[in-house]
């Protein structure tokens, strides 16, 4: 009786093996069939994508317009009419504006220590030249250092020759600024030629004698009664307000506040000092206001003081960014 229950099991346990393996066949042929399957429908995608962008190439090709030579004359003329009608004046005056302000920018770029070192280099410059020199011997050789900072500053922007105040990095501005910018970082330097010159070359002139060269401003010689002061800023209460009140010279200005002194009435403020912008591009002042040309502010002051004399201070020019180095006033408390 035992054999027959031996021979049942292991009937059974063959059958349960064959079972197992085939059905982990069935696991394995069912994938195969699933990746062919993603192969084929990938193909068939492929193929119509093909099919689609070269089926619309060709229409594309085949639907082009074909312009006879002389639609395509009447297209050539119509385009070189349109290019003629463009306002070429406009566009050329933009671009050197933009070319203006790119400039500028580095004008302003410039460290503050820079630029007082050009503005110790041009003075040390005009000391060295002749008292009598004129002012076209002074442009001459403010341009002459203007030409050779020019090549120092190239040199040292391409590693060719080294400085203790100018850096790699700001040579070539300071190039760009001298050869494109002059009269921007002229007027930063507080350097005006040949309207303006700084002589500070000693004279042999009499004690009391008004030693001010006033060569280097236009108009008319300033009588000694003026007591013209260059690079000078005087304050005082305003009896003429100079932004209503031009003059075309400071010779002008001075007489100007001669005369009012001389008519003014009795319960008026007489004038004792004038001060007076010859810079064309407007002079500096710590206010609100914006200060042009010709600008002549006559004052009383019964103890008058000085504003600002010669250069402005480092200090100051760190508060006020667009002060120039030098003070553009031109001023005198006269003679009673």
């Amino acid at each position: 009786m035992a054999r027959p229950e031996l021979d049942h099991n292991y009937s059974n346990n063959g059958r349960s093996g064959r079972g197992g393996v085939n059905k982990c066949c069935s696991y394995k042929r069912t994938t195969v069939i699933i990746c062919c399957i993603n192969i084929v429908v990938a193909l068939y995608v492929f193929q119509n994508l093909y099919s689609s962008l070269y089926s619309y190439s060709y229409q594309h090709s085949h639907n082009a317009v074909a312009y006879t030579p002389d639609q395509i004359k009447k297209m050539e003329e119509s385009m070189q009419i349109r290019k003629q009608s463009e306002p070429r004046t406009l566009i050329e005056m933009i671009k050197k504006i933009k070319q203006k302000l790119d400039r500028r920018d580095d004008v302003v770029k410039l460290p503050q220590d820079l630029k007082l070192n050009l503005t110790s280099e041009i003075i040390e410059l005009l000391r060295g030249l002749n008292g009598g020199a004129n002012t076209t011997l002074q442009h001459e050789a403010v341009e002459s250092w203007r030409r050779q900072k020019i090549q120092e500053a190239k040199r040292i922007a391409h590693g060719k020759e080294s400085s203790s105040f100018i850096l790699p990095v700001e040579a070539g501005k300071l190039a760009r600024a001298l050869e494109f910018s002059w009269a921007e970082l002229s007027h930063e330097i507080g350097l005006w030629i040949p309207v303006h010159v700084i002589n500070y070359e000693h004279n042999d002139k009499p004690e009391g004698e008004n030693d001010f060269d006033d060569t280097i401003l236009a108009g008319k010689r300033l009588p000694p009664e003026c007591n013209a002061e260059l690079h000078t800023d005087y304050g005082g209460h305003a009896v003429k307000w100079g932004l209503t009140h031009h003059k075309e010279s400071a010779y002008e200005c001075c007489q100007a506040c001669l005369n009012q002194a001389k008519n003014a009435r009795p319960d008026e403020m007489k004038c004792n000092i004038w001060v007076y912008c010859p810079a064309e591009e407007g002079c500096h002042s710590p206010d609100i206001y914006q200060h042009k040309l010709e600008e002549c502010w006559l004052k009383y002051a019964e103890e008058p003081k000085v504003n600002f004399k010669e250069t402005y201070s480092e200090n100051y020019r760190r508060n006020h960014p667009n002060a120039p180095s030098v003070v553009p006033w031109v001023s005198g408390v006269i003679s009673s």
